[in-house]
């Protein structure tokens, strides 16, 4: 995984109004079907992580867990204090994929 072109992609896709930001607004957003891709920082715990990939399951939205990608580096690139968030476009979730 190629952490810096990631974070690169979420920073432009922040910029871009095409995430959503912490567990309550993820979760929200894979309950309306706006999530297309979440992804959670390395240092989040392993329940939250679980309960978001039940519920994305539910929905057949992917849960990645950036390995080597902390809240604190997460949050710095999108400009939001965040450690779990979602992706609400297919183009950016597609190119995140891809990495």
């Amino acid at each position: 995984m190629n952490s810096e072109k990631i974070l690169s992609l979420l920073g432009f896709a922040a910029k871009a109004g095409k995430l959503s930001f912490g567990t309550h607004a993820t979760e929200f957003a894979i309950e309306s079907g706006r999530a297309k891709l979440v992804l959670a920082a390395e240092d989040i715990s392993e329940k939250s992580v679980k309960e978001l990939k039940y519920k994305a399951d539910k929905k057949s939205i992917t849960v990645l867990n950036l390995i080597g990608i902390s809240t604190a580096v997460l949050s710095k690139r999108v400009g939001k204090n965040c450690g779990i968030l979602a992706v609400n476009d297919s183009g950016f979730a597609d190119a995140i994929m891809k990495i």
